[in-house]
């Protein structure tokens, strides 16, 4: 079994692992396996594949056995996915700073610990993996890659017209790059640098190489992102939206042997035209794509942030980015619609069908930088065209059909905003959290969120929504909810494994990724958020999935939902860059929580 082959527990779990992981009918308790912070919400999930109930659970301290807390099991939730009984097992009165364990019935959870600091360095390793996924130079490899990049498609200037497109990061475990990924990433990671700077560190130089230089790495890394999608809008009339497309599937490898696009190792890079490119050539499709705004707005809105944190110690550089974003802003207004993704091969693309959410984060931002009160206008005007992202509440979507997933312009506008405004954009939040929370509150786990392809990606945003909802209006009635959605990530979850690779150190956690680097060379991609469960009927429908190994989680899939740790999953197990760079946003906002007030 490869569950002998999960990083190693460590003597916080070694016990309990035994009857939490046992493949027998035995209830299991499911943690956070980071931990909890002694104010915080602190519930655990008791779940049984038979009929068996619960009436109350212990709180046991690990070093001398006691039991230090009895609380009754509540309410009953019933089925949920593989469990036919389950119940939230709450000991948030317990705030007591400690190695502790569960114990309810025949179940005993993992040990787990109490603290401030159980989010300690989380956000900085999640860096790693986007170190890693770095195009050009990798510091990982300490090779290069992709450096021929590339001839242009779709644009105003002659196809196979060469271009400088070096940069970035690769989208996932395959090597394509895309601008509106990219964009939402180094936003993120500017977001998180701007709003919790006390929890990051500097130990990596501007190429990511061992060696601090002054700048914090979340800094670094995001202006490796800000410094390629430049070269993505190198003029206010140019504006690129992907490099390479689904022919780099041909097989796992390393990055610096793609040579599918027959020019040698150039590879395409697509214009954003506006109009519909090809989305599979023998399904015979063109994707839905209606402007560019959906691109430019995520363009303008990274750059006007990169702006407002860069602006005095490189005043160059930061005058580019302020120029960009207003370029970027005025192809979003000239052209308003959506730019989708192109494929050749297969018929799977971004099917974003969004796009002003993305002008009002751009216009909130640039009015934030400039003071103009055109562009608060713009916001106020593009806010009320999308008061509550889509998804939310809904049972399904199609992939990336409402990116980024969250609606980041309501926050950033409402916190420049007072009284009607403000209050009318902290409702949209809340309306859109209800529609999660009618749904969530019915089972054991909270969870709201559909199992579509990318659901850890849903889930970590929809999280971040939560709190800042909390920030702006003061009310705490969703913080059950919002911790549920962050324990789920980290064990909390059918399967009781965190969804991050080899995070926690001593946790269950992601070992055999769909990812070349760890399948052909046994590289960690250390810090990487995997997509995440997937309801049972889309894992049926895929193309071309096969598992490689006995499903260790076998007695918790079920029709509902399911999850694979084996690199032959794509749909659940491959790992995401922009996934990983909100949930860097989230860990720094979690570690930021246990840290000493001003």
């Amino acid at each position: 079994m490869k569950q002998v082959m999960k990083r190693g527990m460590g003597f916080l779990l070694l016990i309990p692992f035994l009857a939490a992981f046992s493949q027998s009918p035995a209830p299991v308790i499911r943690i956070n396996q980071l931990g909890y912070l002694p104010a915080g919400v602190k519930v655990a999930v008791w779940g049984s594949l038979d009929e068996r109930t619960l009436q109350a659970f212990e709180l046991v301290d690990s070093a001398s056995g006691k039991v230090v807390f009895n609380g009754a099991s509540g309410k009953a939730y019933g089925a949920y996915g593989p469990f036919r009984q389950s119940y939230r097992l709450d000991f948030s009165a317990w705030k007591k700073p400690g190695v502790y364990y569960l114990r309810g019935g025949a179940a005993t959870s993992p040990a787990f610990r109490i603290g401030a600091d159980v989010y300690k360095g989380g956000a900085d390793f999640c860096l790693r993996y986007l170190r890693q996924q770095r195009c050009g130079f990798n510091p990982f490899l300490k090779d290069s890659c992709h450096m021929y990049d590339g001839y242009t498609l779709y644009g105003p200037m002659p196809d196979s017209t060469r271009i400088n497109a070096i940069g970035g990061w690769h989208d996932a475990s395959d090597y394509l790059q895309y601008s509106t990924t990219s964009a939402n990433t180094a936003w993120h990671l500017l977001a998180a640098w701007r709003d919790f700077p006390r929890v990051f560190t500097d130990h990596h130089d501007a190429n990511g190489l061992p060696g601090g230089n002054n700048t914090a790495d979340v800094l670094d890394e995001a202006r490796w992102g800000l410094d390629w999608l430049l070269r993505m809008h190198p003029q206010p009339d140019w504006l690129f939206n992907q490099i390479a497309d689904d022919r780099d599937h041909r097989g796992m490898r390393l990055p610096r042997l793609d040579s599918f696009y027959g020019r040698g190792f150039e590879r395409p890079v697509y214009f954003c035209s506006g109009e519909p490119q090809v989305q599979g050539v023998k399904y015979k499709k063109m994707n839905r794509s209606t402007g560019v705004a959906s691109t430019a707005g995520k363009f303008s809105s990274t750059f006007a942030l990169g702006y407002s944190l860069l602006r005095k110690q490189d005043t160059g550089y930061a005058r580019l980015l302020l120029e960009r974003a207003n370029s970027a802003y005025a192809l979003g207004v000239k052209k308003p619609g959506v730019q989708q993704t192109a494929s050749v091969m297969s018929p799977y693309i971004y099917a974003e069908d969004n796009w002003t959410d993305d002008m009002e984060l751009a216009a909130a931002q640039l009015f934030g930088v400039t003071g103009r009160h055109s562009f608060y206008n713009d916001a106020k005007a593009y806010a009320v065209k999308e008061p509550v992202t889509p998804w939310l509440g809904k049972d399904t979507a199609a992939h990336y059909q409402w990116y980024p997933f969250i609606n980041l312009g309501h926050y950033e506008l409402a916190k420049q905003s007072k009284g009607a405004d403000r209050q009318q954009l902290i409702g949209y939040y809340r309306t859109g959290i209800q529609k999660v929370w009618d749904k969530a509150k019915e089972n054991a786990f909270y969870r709201g969120v559909p199992f579509i392809w990318c659901s850890n990606n849903l889930t970590t945003s929809f999280a971040v929504q939560c709190y800042w909802y909390q920030q702006l209006s003061g009310d705490a009635s969703f913080a059950a909810l919002a911790q549920a959605n962050v324990d789920w990530l980290f064990g909390c979850n059918p399967w009781g494994t965190s969804m991050v690779y080899g995070f926690p150190a001593f946790g269950d956690t992601p070992v055999d990724p769909h990812s070349s680097f760890t399948h052909l060379h046994k590289y960690p991609i250390d810090g990487g958020l995997v997509d995440g469960p997937v309801y049972g009927t889309i894992y049926g429908s895929l193309i071309g999935i096969r598992l490689a190994e006995p499903d260790e989680y076998a007695p918790f899939q079920s029709s509902l939902v399911v999850y694979h740790d084996d690199n032959g999953d794509y749909s659940t197990n491959e790992p995401t860059m922009d996934g990983t760079a909100s949930l860097i946003y989230l860990l720094a906002l979690k570690e930021n929580e246990g840290l000493p007030k001003k």
